[in-house]
């Protein structure tokens, strides 16, 4: 389901989205005194051409239908850092938080932020209860069989924390070891296919198979490397490999067959790569290191 390197691109396969709010500037006019040259008028009337143009742009709205009017409801799982989380004041907060909720603004639409499991954000967009899933989510074969998904904005390592002094020094060395994973993640399918059911033990969200891992119950854990940093961080005592066990882009899940909302999102997404959103959203939570 996630993944990323040190470096989220959120260039990886742009995706800006065009936006509906903002006042309509095209009627303005620019008066020029009599006086005024022909080159001068000139120049008057092609700013005026550039300032219509770009408030056509900033005004450009999306006719789509959302579960609720109004209201654009995402489906996540809000424990896993910095894509989403919960602050001290209980607030959603993170890196597909804060593009949700540019989406939504662009669309003209307010954001509603329902948390559950990994799982379950899935099944809500595909039984009807969320207009979109965000939660470092990968694209699957499995999964385009019952959602659609938009262009990438980001791109996750699958990264795997062990205690400090392990004997476990590289992927391969996983194979024997009782690994803990984020059930329903593309970590947890891609365990499960390397090493067998057996061998992995799935919790409900990353800080659990964290604390299972510091309780020496798992061997080592698989997931996404931004919210391995944040762990390794919080949890003295463990560290992550330097080699990345797997790589993968992430991706907005919507409805089977929703276009409409889908050609939305990713336009705005198109949008916001190419006027730097995109970007700034990602440094504000992942240095460039």
């Amino acid at each position: 389901m996630k993944k990323l390197t040190a470096l989220l691109l959120g260039a990886a396969m742009a995706f800006s989205l065009a936006a509906c709010s903002g006042t309509d500037s095209s009627s303005s006019e620019s008066t020029a005194p009599e006086s005024s040259s022909a080159a001068e008028d000139t120049s008057s009337e092609a700013s005026s051409e550039e300032a219509s143009s770009t408030a056509s742009a900033e005004t450009a709205s999306y006719d789509v239908e959302t579960v609720e009017d109004g209201v654009l409801i995402m489906s996540t799982n809000a424990a896993f850092p910095p894509y989403e989380m919960t602050n001290d004041a209980g607030e959603f907060e993170g890196i597909d938080v804060e593009m949700a909720g540019e989406i939504a603004k662009r669309l003209g639409l307010e954001l509603q932020i329902d948390d559950m499991d990994f799982d379950a954000a899935l099944l809500a967009v595909q039984q009807g209860k969320s207009d979109i899933a965000m939660a470092g989510i990968t694209i699957t074969e499995d999964r385009l069989v019952n959602m659609d998904f938009s262009n990438t904005y980001a791109n996750g390592v699958q990264s795997v924390i062990v205690p400090e002094g392990s004997d476990i020094t590289s992927p391969d060395d996983l194979a024997g070891k009782l690994v803990g994973v984020q059930r329903g993640t593309t970590g947890y399918t891609f365990c499960i296919d390397e090493f067998g059911e057996d061998a992995v033990a799935p919790f409900d969200n990353g800080n659990t198979a964290v604390q299972n891992l510091v309780s020496g119950k798992v061997d080592a854990v698989v997931i996404d490397n931004a919210p391995a940093q944040e762990y390794v961080a919080a949890n003295p005592g463990l560290t992550i490999l330097d080699t990345a066990f797997a790589d993968e882009d992430y991706a907005i899940g919507v409805a089977k067959g929703n276009t409409q909302l889908l050609d939305a999102i990713n336009s705005i997404l198109a949008e916001m790569e190419a006027d730097g959103t995109t970007q700034a959203i990602i440094d504000k939570y992942i240095s460039a290191e």
